[in-house]
């Protein structure tokens, strides 16, 4: 085996940007670490995960004089040690696995290790965006919120199961179980009422079906074991919704922290700019205080004027992304992060590729999902979607249209920008225009002049 205090090969002539570098190689049990070859006399050492094991860790890298430690970002075995190095005052550089998986011969803990510190003293790997604390809580608040809410919505297709098993029809009369007349009347089942006139009668002025309706829908059998499974599933529901509830105490309060500690800052980037943006109805699974407002008060922006981004999505994306989106120097790196801006794969002057790369994030995700809903919208995003739709595709025009949101969210926050939709009118001028220049171009190309017509094509037939 390679003595590992030596350097490794030819790396060692490359030059070094971070003298003060050491690196982990990330375990599920174990954490293999490597600091330079002049800093100890056991460059490479092993420690255990538990918290004292981490604190040996940290302490040894002290020792070495260490200041910036690199590590894949390996599930989430990283995270206990990422977090207490940063309370330790040391840079933490979380690089993705690919970056360095295709160097061969280096596959052993030991030589991995000694691999990343070497790459990461001479500058050659880049760290990947994590937003600062407050942001990363509140993520933590609504991923989690949003796991609840999945779970909740496997409850609700139990009670529609144990429904049907009962020929009680109730689902397919209510829009929503869920809703003021439906929990209403499931509620009372399960307290023992039978009669379906009764549990008709309990329908919410708001609901479209009738009263007679539903009281024919509600007549069926009434069976013990379908009765145990629907209350079992109405208490899991309950039990969600009371832990979502608890969700939404704490993104409030970390929204009301964020906001003071950015108005402390004194930047004037977030100083409100008009009236806060108008309450809107609560909407099925949405917060239990005002979003717009809370990010109104942050941001000093209403995000919500770019179509396709309610309050809701724009609260996921600041979690996502912070609500300081200096880390991009412009919207071009940013949609590149996003995995939503077209490749370059280039070789010989020859354009090989230009396919977006995959991505697991989930701000592109909430990004196509707003790219989507606005293709329905008469706006100048959503005239640019259905173009684009007919010419290469729906998947295509979605993460174009996506890439444009994400141009519009980062100059919003990163600028001040206030968007204002031109419409689709606008876009379609605009569109014309350009259909125009390109048919005389070509026309002036092949020698022909291109004019407009005088009349009609109708009425030059006629006469």
């Amino acid at each position: 085996m390679k003595d590992p205090t030596k350097p490794m090969g030819a790396s060692s002539s490359m030059t070094m940007i971070h003298q003060n570098a050491a690196a982990i190689d990330i375990g599920a049990t174990m954490h293999m670490a490597a600091v330079g070859p002049d800093r100890s006399s056991e460059p490479v050492r092993s420690f255990g995960t538990f918290t004292a094991d981490l604190h040996r860790l940290a302490d040894w890298f002290a020792e070495c004089g260490v200041r910036t430690v690199v590590m894949e970002s390996t599930s989430v075995y990283w995270i206990p040690i990422f977090e207490l190095l940063e309370e330790r005052g040391v840079e933490v550089f979380l690089v993705n696995a690919r970056d360095a998986k295709h160097v061969p011969g280096r596959k052993t803990d030991v030589s991995d290790a000694q691999w990343l510190q070497r790459l990461h003293a001479c500058g050659l790997l880049r760290a990947s965006f994590r937003p600062s604390g407050e942001i990363v809580e509140l993520r933590a608040y609504l991923r989690q919120r949003e796991r609840l809410l999945d779970s909740a919505a496997s409850h609700i297709q139990h009670m529609q199961k144990a429904m049907t098993e009962m020929n009680l029809q109730l689902h397919h009369v209510v829009s929503d179980i869920t809703g003021a007349t439906g929990m209403r009347i499931i509620r009372a089942i399960i307290a023992g009422e039978r009669d379906p006139a009764v549990l008709a009668s309990m329908r919410d002025t708001r609901c479209h079906s009738s009263a007679d309706v539903i009281e024919r829908a509600l007549t069926g059998h009434y069976r013990a074991e379908h009765l145990f499974v629907l209350e079992q599933a109405v208490a899991l529901y309950d039990v969600y919704q009371h832990k979502v509830a608890a969700c939404d105490v704490r993104i409030e309060a970390v929204l009301k922290q964020l906001g003071s500690v950015r108005a402390h800052e004194g930047d004037g980037r977030r100083d409100a700019s008009g009236p806060p943006p108008k309450r809107q109805s609560r909407q099925p699974n949405g917060l239990a205080f005002d979003v717009g407002a809370a990010l109104h008060s942050l941001l000093g922006k209403d995000l919500t004027r770019i179509h396709g981004i309610g309050p809701y999505l724009a609260l996921k994306l600041v979690s996502e992304c912070g609500d300081d989106l200096s880390a991009w120097p412009s919207a071009k790196h940013f949609t590149s992060w996003l995995c939503l801006a077209p490749g370059n794969k280039i070789s010989g002057g020859k354009v090989l590729s230009s396919r977006t790369r995959r991505s697991g994030s989930r701000a592109a995700s909430l990004l196509r999902l707003a790219a989507v809903t606005i293709g329905r919208t008469d706006t100048a995003l959503g005239a640019f979607y259905r173009r684009l739709s007919a010419r290469v595709g729906k998947a295509k025009a979605v993460t174009a249209t996506a890439r444009k949101i994400a141009v519009l969210f980062y100059n919003a926050l990163r600028h001040g920008m206030d968007y204002v939709d031109p419409g689709a009118s606008y876009y379609e001028t605009r569109y014309r225009e350009r259909v125009i220049d390109n048919l005389q171009r070509r026309a002036k190309a092949f020698g022909f002049v291109l004019q407009a017509a005088v009349a009609p094509v109708a009425d030059l037939a006629v006469s």
